[in-house]
């Protein structure tokens, strides 16, 4: 009989249990549970409240009045949790959006040659990777290595919360930038740089792998104890892998907090262009890889909300956008100055001042300049991917909470000239349980597992109507610092 799965989605801004079970061979989706996340300011440090998570999942799974098969759980990726031998968090949990690691890129690549470490890895090289922030931790509070026994990525410490067995999950691990692409396991040169111990990292396991049972206490209501799964981890594989796409060239963009943009291959693209351009190899479900750059994304757009005491609300600030004059305000959404500063629209309106396009004052004008600026990113993304990949790549799937913005979907098709699909919306949980019903024998593989989800969940399709205006918009956008 198939199998009844649960998916744990955590990301930066919420998290969501979610069941799902086949009826007349299509996935059913039903909400558990939904609760809030987010980053906090504690003595000059941004952190993750990882036990209020914890905490949130065992809610979750209180609510479930009816028997389940398996969990699994993903999260965002680099950040890390320290226990020492008896399983203790040894620190709090830096969050990646922590200002302490802003110039730390700089001073490692006095230390290690940049195209040494993208050779062995093959990943992008961002401030928060955990590379640097393991670098800065070591400096900051060397105290505490002293008893560590194991680093565990955040989904890996939640799985070892709920079963007792400590694993690093290979799409996670990849994210890093410590774990050798080509062999799939850590990199003992890079490690070494750090000055931790090498036994601080643990055998890598791949997607699909059946971690162990899920502790007695906790598995109370149910009749035998379930199993949990490790998915990929990383939100953004699951994600990916939930791409209805019945062809292999296609780019996807996983819309949320980020827009992680790319194309699945078979073998890393570690070239000297993509090392230029900075794209990323990181692991990808059933042996592929996930060739991408981190786009900027909603966080935008969440921040602005945010500071609007959330008057507004996602869908009022598309339709505002729609009505503000097209084309008036860009912004390269990738500078580092939107990383997260104190205030994004003062932020995003200083940007627009110093480079002489006056200042959105609106909540639409604002709206608008950002969906406008992340649909040229995507276009200037895409193009580099064409160069890297020799691929002409003519169809984008926007999947994940973003491909809701009709606004910002149809903007990606006029600006990057290609069909764009957008759907599904939980493409990250509906990834998760694809692996765990693989897993359990219900699904036979990713092929069958996208074509379900094709049957599944609704996709709309968005075509190609650019203006001539546009054609100097984009110039103008590739002016910008």
């Amino acid at each position: 009989m198939p199998k009844t799965c649960i998916a744990v989605d955590i990301g930066a801004s919420s998290g969501r249990l979610i069941s799902s079970h086949f009826e007349k061979g299509k996935l059913i989706l039903n909400e558990i549970h939904r609760f809030k996340n987010q980053i906090k300011l504690k003595y000059h440090h941004y952190y993750w409240d990882i036990e209020a998570l914890f905490e949130e999942i065992i809610l979750g799974l209180s609510k479930i009045d009816f028997p389940y098969d398996s969990i699994g759980i993903d999260t965002w990726a680099v950040d890390y949790v320290i226990i020492d031998e008896n399983g203790k968090r040894i620190s709090d949990v830096f969050a990646y959006r922590d200002h302490r690691t802003d110039e730390t890129l700089e001073k490692f690549e006095r230390i290690y040659e940049k195209s040494k470490i993208y050779a062995k890895t093959g990943i992008q090289f961002l401030p928060f990777n955990t590379l640097y922030q393991l670098y800065e931790h070591v400096l900051e509070y060397p105290e505490h290595f002293k008893h560590a026994s194991n680093l565990l990525l955040v989904p890996d410490y939640l799985n070892y919360r709920l079963t007792g067995q400590i694993t690093n999950e290979f799409t996670n691990s990849t994210s890093t930038q410590l774990l050798n692409i080509h062999t799939k396991a850590w990199d003992e040169d890079l490690i070494t740089l750090l000055q931790v111990p090498s036994s601080l990292f643990s055998k890598v396991i791949m997607p699909g792998t059946i971690i162990g049972e899920l502790k007695a206490e906790i598995s109370l209501n149910q009749t035998y104890r379930p199993q949990v799964i490790a998915p990929g981890t990383h939100d953004t594989a699951s994600a990916i892998a939930a791409i209805p796409a019945i062809d292999e060239d296609f780019v996807y963009i996983s819309s949320g907090t980020w827009s992680l943009m790319g194309i699945e291959s078979q073998m890393p693209i570690c070239t000297e262009k993509s090392l230029e351009y900075n794209f990323t190899n990181e692991g990808g479900v059933f042996n592929t890889v996930r060739v991408l750059k981190n786009i900027m994304g909603l966080w935008l757009i969440q921040e602005v909300q945010r500071l609007y005491d959330e008057h507004y609300t996602f869908a009022e600030l598309v339709d505002l956008a729609n009505q503000a004059e097209p084309f008036k305000y860009l912004i390269n959404p990738n500078h580092i100055r939107f990383m997260n500063p104190p205030n994004m629209i003062e932020e995003i309106q200083c940007y627009c001042e110093e480079t002489k396009q006056g200042v959105p004052t609106k909540p639409g004008e604002i709206a608008r300049c950002i969906f406008e600026s992340l649909a040229f990113q995507y276009r200037d993304v895409l193009e580099k991917l064409r160069e890297i990949s020799l691929k002409p790549l003519s169809k984008i799937h926007i999947a994940g909470g973003g491909c809701q913005n009709e606004l910002l979907n149809q903007l990606c098709a006029d600006l990057t000239q290609c069909m764009v699909f957008a759907g599904p919306i939980e493409a990250t949980a509906i990834g998760n349980v694809l692996l765990q019903h693989i897993a359990l024998g219900d699904i036979s593989n990713l092929e069958e597992g996208r074509k379900i989800v094709l049957q599944s969940f609704e996709n709309k399709t968005y075509k190609p109507n650019p203006t001539p205006s546009m054609i100097c918009e984009w110039k103008r956008f590739t002016q910008l610092p």
